[in-house]
């Protein structure tokens, strides 16, 4: 029997998920709900998978064993609390909530009902981002020195005019760094580890009729005692292709997109001439640097198919409630950091209370 999926949402990355799951053997996507009506009729006659009048109704049929919810940032929380307690499995698009009360209900409900919860970071299941963590585990960088990430990236304005949740507090949870860099924040503390200091400088530059950053900086200190640095924006023209940067001791190397551009080490192993003429041979494309769209759904794929495993074997997902956390609250860090000029130490005790929230 096929293991059924439904998806809560209809905007443009519902369509990334559609993709994932008719990559994923034995599993079928069973059908869509969505904020209107209108919105998962059309999704379900793209998709030929049945659209339901609610969430309720979808929540309801034992069709759909998981869920995957692509509404906007700060609508997650509650289709999720109502799917773990209706018994189904949660998938999350990035990010896994826009403030730490809400991410922590989430976690603590599906761990109370007993259902896998995922967030899904594709760019840790890319092989060139494996290597790298393997490197880093097995101690080739000797000490980490510094870990930087850079997403400069561009939207338009008529980007944020697209939809009255874009480029607000309450439902895009902040602007260039907790919609777009996410992804690079994410795979930076995966690889470097916890931060526990942060300083931070935001703006808002090259957009209108928008409360969030376009703009930022931050600096970072990792409890391994390395530096690194945070830049984010989506006031860039015409945009460019997002690197992660890893330096210790022992060792450096680059990664841009999916494709490793540095891999320098002062002690050279076997493998790594196969590396480097791999290296040789990749391109990343454009990525999202421009184009929300111009992005691939084998990403998600590589997610969905970790999170049907997990269920399958009775383990965590690799990226699971309380990783999908730790991102939103070194963003939160950072915003709070610029608000007040001043270091902020990770962890947080609760939320941050910002003033641009109240605005």
């Amino acid at each position: 029997m096929e293991f059924g999926f439904g998806i809560i949402g209809s905007g443009m990355i519902s369509r990334f998920h559609a993709r994932a799951i008719a990559e994923l053997s034995g599993a079928k996507l069973v059908g869509c709900a969505s904020r209107t009506v209108e919105g998962a009729e059309r999704f379900a006659a793209d998709q030929n998978c049945k659209a339901y009048g609610s969430l309720q109704e979808m929540l309801a049929d034992d069709a759909i064993s998981a869920v995957t919810i692509t509404t906007p940032s700060g609508d997650h929380m509650e289709p999720a609390v109502a799917a773990a307690q209706a018994g189904k499995h949660v998938l999350i698009e990035k990010p896994l909530e826009v403030t730490l009360t809400r991410c922590d209900r989430i976690i603590q409900e599906c761990e109370q009902q007993g259902v896998q919860l995922a967030t899904i970071f594709q760019s840790r299941f890319h092989d060139s981002s494996r290597k790298l963590k393997r490197a880093i585990d097995e101690g080739r960088f000797e000490r980490l020195t510094l870990g930087d990430a850079y997403v400069k990236w561009y939207r338009s304005q008529a980007y944020y005019d697209s939809g009255a949740w874009r480029g607000t507090w309450e439902r895009d949870g902040g602007g260039a760094l907790m919609n777009q860099g996410i992804h690079s924040v994410d795979l930076l503390t995966w690889l470097m580890g916890p931060v526990v200091e942060i300083q931070a400088l935001t703006a808002t530059l090259a957009h209108q009729r928008i409360e969030v950053e376009d703009t930022v900086v931050a600096t970072l200190r990792f409890a391994n005692g390395a530096l690194g640095v945070i830049e984010a924006a989506t006031s860039v023209n015409p945009g460019y292709l997002k690197r992660i940067e890893i330096h210790g001791t022992g060792g450096s190397a680059v990664l841009e997109e999916e494709d490793l551009k540095v891999w320098d080490f002062a002690e050279h192993r076997r493998g790594d001439e196969v590396i480097l003429e791999e290296m040789r041979k990749h391109q990343s494309g454009g990525g999202g640097a421009s184009d929300p769209a111009a992005i691939s759904h084998l990403g998600h794929a590589m997610v969905f198919r970790d999170f049907l495993e997990a269920i399958e074997q009775g383990r965590p997902p690799a990226v699971d409630g309380h990783e999908g956390r730790r991102s939103v609250e070194i963003i939160l860090g950072v915003y709070k950091s610029a608000e007040m000029g001043k270091t902020v130490r990770l962890p947080m005790k609760g939320d941050p209370v910002l003033k641009a929230r109240k605005s």
